[in-house]
């Protein structure tokens, strides 16, 4: 039952081509058939429901509401029907969204897994296959979520019944789910404020490394004020082009997202728009890759011009794929540029208003960074020489220049978070005057539009005299993370600049862990003071050489 795009104000939706205006008005008469609210459906709508199906020789659906009153005629064909988008204001949290699925079917089976998966996707109240037999209603094999795993399954079937010997209220039953499902959110989490985001991982390479990846996105998520309520990770020989994952993987993640209240999903992979599309029209849930979320920390932590017109001109570039058609997905992503429009006219409105916007923006960045260059040329006069600090995000590099230098910038243990670039003079052994850089940290799989982006500022790499690498020795990846510096060092073109390993965070390290020993490293602990002789006099001997 793959979703159809949404429709204003229609209540008849589906396969209606080449029906006659009798068929059409019969549909209609659904439409106004009333049902007590402790009816799956009653016996009058599923005779005239199984009668019209059995005469198009095709299923037909009712979406009906709490109260009884029937919001959507379904018309599919002989072997499925499509559920329309449903409106997103009636998703959210613990709830149901207030809507039951009744549709016919020509075989004597149950929901299948389309079934299931529109049921747990959609947040259905419940699933209901109306079995025929000679164009009469046969059996109502119904279908709802289970509150908790139980035996294994996140759903429940219910015993095959009549419409007309229906044996349980089907008010009472959704409204008791519901409390169950609020009291299971409600023992499983706290309420923060926050976002609650469930992080996926679709993984093809090996296990240890997606889950040293997944770790890494919980940081991201922290640093973005995001709380991770719950960490999937699934194994597969490739990725599915549709959705990423696997479908049953999907209708576990709903689950997890009903029972936790959670309503984002944060990817550990880069999406395409066509995934992000598949999985938002068979969710209710806002979804991110791992990008956008880089992408939304660098946007709230960015202080200055330039590094604020750096990430806008980063986010456009990444949103603009998304608009290549009619993109109802991005309805969905916070802070989303150029949402659901009314057709083809507002989408090119749109792709033209961020082609010039981004034109704008590399105008103004070439100004500024003509601005830095002439401040590099004041130095350059002066013969003051410059060490630039690079690194993994997180691994000290702010910590370190504050110390250094006196200054007093902002560090946290949380990743990127400081963004901006800055340079302050510190005094060397002798009394030899430098400058000391700071730039932002390098992270793996850095998205190639924010690499881009920062071009200007990482510019400022090139005129170091020493560059010196900053190393979170107590993080067990660090040889990890090492190597992803290394890596953006070569493909910056920075490999023939002197660079001097730090292995910091020794104070970290258990006693009995031998801290790293290399020729070309040295060992210390950025906020210990006392500690840094030894790396100052080893940078002016390396300044002099």
């Amino acid at each position: 039952m793959f979703p159809l795009p949404e429709e204003d104000a229609i209540s008849i939706v589906g396969h209606t081509a080449g029906l006659k205006s009798s068929q059409l008005r019969q549909l209609e008469l659904l439409l106004r058939k009333k049902i007590s609210p402790d009816e799956v459906i009653s016996r009058d709508a599923a005779r005239s429901l199984a009668a019209l199906s059995a005469e198009l020789n095709r299923q037909l659906g009712l979406l009906i509401q709490r109260s009884g009153a029937v919001e959507t005629v379904i018309v599919g064909d002989h072997d499925r029907i499509m559920i329309p988008v449903l409106d997103k204001a009636r998703s959210g949290g613990s709830r149901l969204c207030g809507l039951r699925c009744v549709h016919t079917h020509f075989s004597m089976n149950g929901p299948d897994e389309e079934d299931i998966m529109d049921l747990v996707c959609l947040r259905l109240d419940l699933m209901a296959v109306l079995t025929l037999s000679s164009g009469e209603p046969e059996l109502l094999r119904s279908v709802h979520v289970q509150p908790e795993r139980g035996g294994g399954q996140g759903w429940q079937l219910l015993e095959p019944f009549r419409p007309a010997e229906e044996a349980f209220s089907c008010l009472s039953l959704i409204e008791s789910l519901e409390e169950e499902l609020a009291r299971s959110q409600s023992l499983r989490t706290v309420d923060t404020g926050q976002d609650r985001a469930i992080l996926v991982s679709v993984s093809t390479g090996p296990r240890g490394l997606a889950a040293e990846s997944m770790l890494e996105l919980a940081e991201l998520a922290r640093a973005a004020g995001v709380e991770a309520v719950e960490q999937v990770i699934q194994h597969r020989s490739k990725a599915d082009p549709r959705f990423i994952l696997g479908r049953g993987k999907l209708i576990e993640i709903m689950l997890i997202s009903l029972r936790s209240g959670a309503s984002l999903l944060i990817f550990d992979q880069e999406l395409t728009p066509s995934q992000v599309r598949s999985i938002t029209s068979r969710t209710d849930l806002r979804v991110i890759d791992r990008t956008q979320l880089i992408l939304d920390i660098f946007a709230r932590r960015a202080l200055s011009r330039e590094g604020r017109l750096q990430i806008e001109m980063a986010q456009l570039k990444y949103l603009l794929p998304f608009l290549a058609s009619r993109d109802d997905s991005l309805s969905r992503l916070t802070g989303g540029i150029g949402a659901r429009g009314p057709g083809e006219t507002k989408l090119e409105i749109d792709r033209r208003r961020i082609k010039d916007r981004i034109a704008r923006l590399s105008a103004e960045l070439k100004e500024v960074g003509q601005q830095r260059q002439h401040r590099r040329s004041r130095r350059r006069k002066h013969e003051v020489p410059v060490v630039s600090l690079v690194g993994y995000t997180n691994a000290g590099k702010s910590t370190l220049l504050n110390t250094l230098t006196g200054a007093d910038i902002l560090a946290e243990d949380m990743l990127f978070a400081t963004l901006d670039p800055t340079s302050r003079r510190f005094r060397l052994p002798g009394g030899t005057e430098a400058v000391l850089t700071d730039t932002v940290g390098f992270i793996r799989n850095l998205p190639a539009e924010l690499l881009k982006a920062f071009a200007s500022t990482l510019e400022e790499l090139h005129e170091a005299d020493l560059l010196l690498h900053v190393i979170d020795a107590a993080n067990p990846a660090w040889p990890q993370q090492a190597e992803v510096v290394d890596s953006l060092l070569r493909e910056l073109e920075l490999e023939q600049i002197p660079c001097l390993r730090l292995y910091n965070k020794m104070d970290l390290l258990p006693d009995a862990l031998l801290p790293p020993q290399t020729q070309d490293g040295i060992c210390l602990s950025a906020n210990n003071p006392a500690g840094l002789n030894g790396l100052l006099e080893r940078i002016a001997r390396l300044l002099e050489a």
